[in-house]
C-alpha cells in the first residue's frame, strides 16, 4: 500500500477527479495510485525515483521501450508539417497510401485493403460491421450473429466488449448483446478432460463450436473472432492442429474468421503476426498497440479482397461507406507507425522476439522444476504465462479467497518488476527490445517474487 498522500500531490488529485480503467474504486481511495513519472528502454521510474523493469511493456504495447528517440522524432516532423486531417470523403495523405499498402504487404492480404481507427476496440467493432456489410451485399443479411471464445478478450467498447469471454468485462454493463456468443477456450491445461489427448480435445471443441452454429442456425452466423493465442484470457496457446479443424467448420457454414492480433502482432509471438504462429487463416485482421508501439493511438483493420469488394458492391448505386472515425489515418500516428514498422525490421523484430523468448522461457522452465506452485509455463516469443497453482500434480487452483495471483503481484512490485496477474495466470509480455540482461532481470525478480509467495503461502496454510 502507499502512503497517504499530501491534499494537492499529483495522488490526491487524482484520486478526487480521476475514474481509472480496470480499478478498483474503493482500493484506489485507500491505497492511492501509483505515479509514473518517466521511462527508459524497458524500465519506468515512479515519482520517488524508484525504477521498475516492465514486464508488460505498459499494456502489452510499448514493443520499442518507453523513450524511443526515433518515433517521438517522426511524431515531432510529422506535428510540424500538419498536425492532423481526416480521411472522410477522398481525402488521404501520402503516408497514410503508405502505412496501407505496407501493411497489407506485411500481413500478406494480397489484394486487400487497410482502414485505419484509434484503438484495438473500434478495429474489432469494424471487422464486425464489415462482417454484416459482406453478407449483407451477398444476399444472406440474417447472417448477423457473432461467436467468440471463453476467456477472450476483444476491448472495452459495447459490442467489443460482448466479444470477451471475462465475465468481468459483462457484469456491471448488462453484456454480452444479444446475438453475441460464445463456445469453448483452446486451453489444453485446463479444459483437456482426463484420458483426452490433444487431438481428441481439438475435435471435441470444432464439435462443440458445429452444435453451436446448428443450434443457433447456420444462416444467422456472420463471423467467428479469436486471438491467435489469448492474452488477456491467460496466454493461451491453442493445440497446434486447433485453427486448421475450426476453419473447416467455419468453412462449411459460410462463416467469416476474424484474427484479433492486437496483442499478437509484430513480432510480440516469434512471427510478424500470430496467425503464423498458430496457423490461422483470416479474412480480416485488427492491428493496434504494436503498430505504433502505443506511441500514439492508431489501430487498422486488414481485410481480404472479398471484404473490400462487398463495401463497393454494397455502394454501387453512389452510396457511402457509412463508417468512420474522426482520427482515422490520423498523419501523426500513421507516421509513428511507420517509423516503427522500419525499426521493426532493422532490428529484425521476429529474430530477435525468438531469441529473448526462449531465454526468458528456459529460466521460467528451470523455476517451474523446483517450484511446488508452478503448474505450467506456456506462451510463445515474448508473450509468456506462468500458471500458479495449489497442487501441481492434480492442478488444484487456489482457493478464489487466497488471490495467489494478487500476493504476487505485490510481491512483483516490491522487487521492481510490473507483471500482469489473470487470476492465477502471471503474465510476461516485455518491450520486444529487450536484451540479455534485462531477460535474466526480469527472471530474477521472477524467481525471488515467487519464493517469497511460496514462503507466505506456507505459513497460512
Amino acid at each position: 500500500m502507499h502512503q497517504a498522500a499530501p491534499s494537492n500531490s499529483v495522488a490526491s488529485r487524482d484520486i478526487a477527479f480521476h475514474l481509472h480503467s480496470q480499478t478498483n474504486p474503493k482500493l484506489l481511495e485507500e491505497a492511492g495510485p501509483l505515479v509514473i513519472t518517466r521511462g527508459e528502454g524497458a524500465r519506468i521510474y515512479d515519482a520517488d525515483g524508484k525504477s521498475y523493469i516492465d514486464a508488460m511493456a505498459g499494456l502489452w504495447c510499448v514493443s520499442l521501450g518507453f523513450a524511443n528517440r526515433r518515433l517521438a522524432e517522426a511524431a515531432n516532423r510529422q506535428y510540424e508539417e500538419l498536425g492532423f486531417y481526416h480521411t472522410f470523403f477522398h481525402r488521404t495523405g501520402e503516408a497514410v497510401a503508405e502505412l496501407a499498402e505496407k501493411l497489407v504487404e506485411l500481413t500478406g492480404m494480397s489484394g486487400g485493403k487497410a482502414y485505419f481507427a484509434t484503438s484495438g476496440s473500434e478495429a474489432n467493432e469494424t471487422m464486425v460491421k464489415l462482417a454484416w456489410i459482406y453478407h449483407a451485399a451477398r444476399g444472406k443479411p440474417s447472417k448477423r450473429k457473432i461467436i467468440a471464445r471463453d476467456k477472450a478478450f476483444h476491448g472495452s467498447t459495447i459490442a467489443a466488449a460482448s466479444m470477451c469471454g471475462l465475465p468481468f468485462m459483462h457484469r456491471e454493463f448488462g453484456l454480452p448483446l444479444p446475438g453475441f456468443l460464445h463456445t469453448l477456450c483452446p486451453s489444453p491445461y485446463r479444459g483437456m478432460l482426463p484420458g483426452e489427448d490433444e487431438t481428441a480435445f481439438v475435435e471435441r471443441l470444432a464439435n462443440e463450436l458445429e452444435r453451436l452454429i446448428l443450434r443457433e442456425g447456420p444462416e444467422t452466423i456472420a463471423a467467428f473472432i479469436a486471438e491467435p493465442i489469448h492474452a488477456g484470457g491467460g496466454i493461451i496457446v491453442p493445440p497446434a492442429s486447433y485453427f486448421e479443424r475450426i476453419q473447416a467448420v467455419l468453412t462449411k457454414y459460410d462463416i467469416l474468421c476474424l484474427d484479433d492480433e492486437i496483442v499478437c502482432g509484430f513480432g510480440r509471438t516469434g512471427n510478424w503476426f500470430g496467425k503464423e504462429t498458430v496457423g490461422m487463416r483470416p479474412h480480416m485482421m485488427a492491428l493496434a498497440k504494436g503498430l505504433s508501439s502505443a506511441y500514439f493511438p492508431i489501430s487498422a483493420v486488414v481485410m481480404a479482397p472479398e471484404i473490400y469488394d462487398a463495401v463497393h458492391s454494397f455502394n454501387r448505386q453512389g452510396g457511402a461507406f457509412g463508417h468512420g472515425f474522426t482520427n482515422s489515418g490520423h498523419p501523426v500516428g500513421v507516421a509513428v507507425a511507420l517509423e516503427a514498422i522500419r525499426i521493426y525490421e532493422e532490428m529484425d523484430v521476429v529474430s530477435h522476439a525468438r531469441r529473448m523468448g526462449a531465454r526468458l522461457r528456459g529460466h521460467f522452465d528451470e523455476m517451474a522444476r523446483t517450484s511446488p506452485i508452478i503448474g505450467e509455463v506456456r506462451g510463445e516469443g515474448l508473450m509468456l504465462g506462468i500458471e500458479i497453482v495449489a497442487d501441481k500434480q492434480t492442478r488444484t487452483p487456489f482457493a478464489p479467497d487466497c488471490q495467489a495471483g494478487l500476493l504476487f503481484d505485490r510481491f512483483a512490485y516490491d522487487n521492481g518488476l510490473v507483471a500482469r496477474c489473470m487470476g492465477d495466470v502471471l503474465g510476461f509480455s516485455p518491450p520486444l527490445i529487450i536484451d540479455e540482461k534485462d531477460v535474466d532481470d526480469i527472471a530474477e525478480r521472477c524467481a525471488v517474487s515467487i519464493r517469497q509467495l511460496e514462503a507466505h503461502l506456507s505459513k497460512t496454510a
